[in-house]
């Protein structure tokens, strides 16, 4: 089979694709033949060795989509051909076959498409854990997304709608700002626009949001809590290096700074989260939106396009 792998940490360029051996699975694993694979920015911090251990050479990727090719003698839930879509594996994604435990594998609607089902893994359940495990959400609550044109973002102002909530999305481009107002933002604004952060601030009526979900802290976390109301809650779910920021704003408003990573979410939490989330697929609350599909051969420069700002959806490898 083709597969991308990296023999050494380092930049884009040191993704290669190579011919390796079928894979076969172990007797509590799944074989399945991948249609799609998500690019997430996390693996290119792990490609760049900065992120997370792994043991050369390896191959990328955590999320795909694709039908069962087949399953060891102790996996009970699924069964050859089944459409499903992954959320962590054994050997890695970017490939024409990846293995996985069954647990890293949920159905995928017939009406949902094997790209989409590629969007899932770390984009909704960050998504889903950012907000209601890590930023303990409630319907009524006004939550603010930043960078909500993205991969993370589209899912989280689909999933925050879905649950009652207020959503104010931003987007740095005209497209990106349409998309976030048509996946359910009641509210969008352009975060590169100057008074940006008044015009949130009147949309509250000065009390701030209660929840606001941070896509890159080192550039906003300062400003963001200023925007909070009293008990308010940032969670970091992404951020490209240092930022400052004034600690009294967080006693002033009786605040929270949540960091995350869904590499962190227990077995039980995961559980929870792909069940919410394949609801969603099936009662078409949740919609991934595919920004880009770009052939497995040029995984390179699916990496250089997952670091660009401007975010709009999801880039996929097909192989």
């Amino acid at each position: 089979m083709k597969a991308i792998r990296v023999h050494q940490f380092g930049d884009p360029g040191v993704m290669k694709l190579e011919t390796v051996d079928d894979l076969k699975p172990a007797s509590d694993e799944v074989l399945i033949k991948v249609k799609a694979a998500g690019v997430n920015p996390a693996d290119t911090y792990i490609r760049a060795g900065n992120f997370g251990a792994r043991t050369l050479p390896y191959t990328p990727g955590m999320d795909a989509a694709g039908t069962v090719q087949a399953i060891g003698m102790d996996v009970h839930r699924f069964k050859a051909n089944d459409r499903v879509y992954v959320a962590g594996s054994v050997s890695g994604t970017y490939a024409e076959q990846v293995l996985c435990k069954e647990s890293q594998i949920h159905p995928l609607p017939n009406h949902v498409s094997f790209e989409q089902g590629a969007a899932m893994g770390v984009p909704y359940a960050t998504a889903y854990y950012a907000l209601f495990n890590r930023g303990h959400a409630m319907p009524g609550e006004m939550v603010l997304i930043h960078g909500a044109s993205g991969g993370v973002g589209t899912a989280a102002v689909q999933i925050a709608r879905s649950r009652g909530l207020t959503v104010v999305g931003t987007a740095g481009t005209d497209k990106g700002r349409e998309l976030v107002a048509k996946e359910g933002a009641h509210h969008v604004l352009d975060h590169r626009a100057p008074d940006y952060l008044d015009q949130l601030m009147k949309l509250t009526g000065g009390q701030g949001v209660n929840i606001i979900i941070e896509i890159l802290a080192n550039v906003n976390l300062g400003k963001d809590l200023k925007l909070l109301a009293t008990r308010g809650r940032v969670v970091v779910v992404g951020s490209r290096g240092t930022v400052e920021i004034d600690p009294r704003d967080t006693m002033s408003r009786y605040a929270d700074i949540r960091g995350m990573s869904i590499m962190y979410a227990t077995p039980g939490e995961l559980a929870g989260i792909h069940a919410a989330l394949g609801a969603g697929l099936e009662n078409g609350t949740l919609r991934p939106i595919i920004g880009q599909k770009i052939p497995l051969a040029e995984a390179v420069r699916a990496h250089e396009e997952v670091m660009k700002p401007g975010s709009y959806g999801k880039i996929v490898l097909t192989p």
